[in-house]
């Protein structure tokens, strides 16, 4: 069975520095899943590492610390509260499992990896005025299984409660986009934008050399709920800038728009990495594909409603990353479903 190094793992709250795990085997990674599962039979077989085997060496390379944190008031009328954030690079150790893929797989075809981040695993947190879910380490949230996914750093889903918001804080070197579900989320910059983005917006800031921004429910009677994401850019120090696009309900009906991308390609938001971001709304039953190259990585995210996806059953919340993998089908339940898939380096 090869052997690897596993994730860094969070070193105290404000900076997290990604250390050297212990190392992993297939008997290792099967205790505690259910006897005899496909799981089970692929770690034991070492059908996912024998696959691998190449990037064992490449494993054996640390992971970097972020260059700085922050503290983050986060303002709720006249309440705040104190979050540490990270702000600079995390990026995890490439070994056996790809970049920041945690240390449980889940087997399929030989030599594939599909993990499944159920909704209700998610770090969460109920403020009050803030009601947030991570699928990453994030703030007071830190689980070392669960860094980012190569390149994807957060996916926070938050619903924020009418006139409440994030007071004025900093980010630098991080690729943010924000997606809105429901209701309204007024953005103001210092670079000097300011809008109010709704449901078919995608929102874009590359915070490079730094930014302060500022991000509240527009509405003082209804929630707003959105997806925000962080990316780690392809290189530091480079001149912040925004950009915003609306893409219409039927352009993500029943087929994977591409709207964020390294390449700005079909119309999408150009961001620093390469990194093909599509949202997809689907009727029930409708079915959509996506077909990656060789050697790149899929994280789907399901915001409404159910998906099979390549036979795993995904609800509302739940993540999937897959690797070595290129094929995938997105099928929609009894439900209108609504989801997020990123290829990912």
């Amino acid at each position: 069975m090869v052997r690897g190094r596993g994730l860094g793992e969070p070193d105290g709250r404000l900076d997290v520095a990604c250390a050297e795990a212990p190392l992993v085997d297939g008997d290792e990674l099967a205790a505690g899943l259910p006897a005899g599962s496909q799981e089970v039979q692929d770690l034991q077989a070492g059908g996912i590492a024998e696959g691998l085997e190449g990037q064992n060496e490449i494993g054996r390379r640390r992971g970097r610390a972020p260059r700085a944190g922050c503290d983050r008031k986060l303002v709720s009328g006249h309440r705040s509260i104190n979050i540490d954030i990270l702000v600079g690079p995390v990026k995890a150790g490439r070994g056996p499992h790809p970049k920041g893929f945690p240390a449980r797989i889940c087997g399929g075809k030989r030599g594939t990896m599909f993990q499944i981040r159920r909704s209700d695993e998610r770090g969460h947190f109920d403020h009050g005025w803030l009601d947030t879910r991570h699928s990453f380490s994030f703030g007071d949230y830190n689980d070392r299984r669960f860094m980012g996914f190569r390149d994807l750093r957060v996916i926070n889903e938050d619903r924020v409660r009418p006139g409440q918001g994030f007071g004025t804080h900093g980010h630098r070197d991080m690729e943010i986009l924000s997606y809105v579900l429901e209701g309204g989320l007024a953005h103001k910059d210092s670079m000097g934008n300011g809008s109010v983005i709704v449901p078919g917006d995608l929102q874009y800031m590359s915070a490079g050399t730094g930014v302060r921004h500022s991000e509240f429910n527009a509405s003082e009677t209804e929630p707003v709920h959105f997806m925000q994401i962080w990316i780690l850019p392809n290189a530091e120090g480079q001149p912040p800038r925004y950009d915003q696009k609306r893409f219409a309900p039927e352009s993500t009906a029943g087929r994977l728009r591409l709207v964020a991308s390294g390449s700005g390609a079909d119309g999408s938001i150009a961001i620093r990495q390469d990194v093909n971001v599509y949202a997809s709304r689907l009727d029930p039953g409708q079915t959509v594909t996506l077909t990656l190259p060789e050697g790149r990585h899929l994280w789907t995210q399901i915001l409404r409603g159910d998906v099979d996806v390549n036979g795993r059953i995904l609800a509302a919340g739940d993540g999937l990353a897959a690797s070595n993998e290129t094929d995938f089908r997105f099928a929609a339940g009894a439900a209108p479903a609504e989801l997020l898939a990123f290829d990912l380096a």
